[in-house]
């Protein structure tokens, strides 16, 4: 038999039994949306139409560069909104990718508390794109991660503000767990008031001896910011290190929260 018909042949067959396998597969186990568990066919990048449309409801919009929250460009005075203007904001500068609520909410709360880290490869690249038009990308010298108290981070098994800053990350930029939580504190969203969330963790941040903050622009990077007191600590204690500026990025700010 000519050698080319039997390679066609071979072809033809190998491409049928592939497609034979691949209906198999949708059959046995179908796809299925990676946050309302719908079925939606395979080509349709991992959610269903309703999730990415709801997802892309949440991402973007006007905030404050001071604070995270929505608000009219109009609205911003000296790169501050009403709502902090008169506040101390020890940050220099701070990005976000939506604000919490509907399909974002759904799959930070996913990430956090049911282990489908899998959600981050869909919210990674939109942290990354809020993060290079945050205006300090250019300027970050070191990722550091807000940091679990070590008993959260074995009962959860990863810290997803680390896993977050790994989206973020380029050759010139290396991530830094320097910043340690030294004392086990209760949820922030446990807190009733922010002077509560403020004193639930003042004092629950330092750096490890050996650090190599001084001098050096810090990004810290979260997934979900309420009243901001845990990364005003943070930024505080990064300052009192010698670092000479620090910046903010977070997945999502909770709207309706001063």
């Amino acid at each position: 038999m000519n050698r080319a018909i039997v390679q066609s042949f071979l072809q033809t067959a190998g491409q049928q039994t592939k497609g034979l396998w691949h209906t198999a597969c949708q059959f046995l186990w179908p796809a299925v949306c990676g946050v309302c568990l719908s079925a939606i066919e395979e080509d349709n990048g991992g959610l269903c139409r309703g999730c990415w449309q709801g997802l892309s409801e949440t991402l973007g919009g006007d905030y404050c560069r001071g604070c995270g929250k929505g608000v009219s460009r109009y609205g911003i005075v000296q790169n501050r909104c009403g709502g902090c203007l008169e506040e101390e904001v020890i940050y220099d500068g701070f990005c976000r990718a939506g604000f919490y609520d509907g399909v974002l909410k759904q799959m930070l709360l996913g990430v956090k508390f049911r282990d489908k880290i899998e959600l981050l490869d869909y919210l990674g690249p939109v942290f990354g794109q809020a993060f290079a038009a945050g205006g300090f990308a250019e300027k970050t010298d070191i990722l550091v991660p807000v940091p679990l108290h070590w008993r959260r981070r074995i009962q959860r098994g990863f810290n997803q503000s680390f896993l977050l800053a790994q989206y973020l990350q380029n050759e010139g930029l290396r991530i830094s767990e320097d910043l340690v939580r030294i004392r086990y504190t209760p949820h922030q969203w446990q807190m009733e008031t922010d002077s509560q969330r403020r004193r639930n963790v003042m004092g629950a941040f330092a750096v490890r001896k050996g650090h190599h903050f001084e001098g050096k622009s810090v990004c810290l990077v979260d997934d979900i910011t309420t009243s901001g007191a845990t990364l005003r600590e943070c930024s505080r204690v990064l300052k009192q290190a010698g670092a000479a500026a620090v910046y903010v990025a977070v997945v999502a700010v909770a709207e309706g929260t001063n």
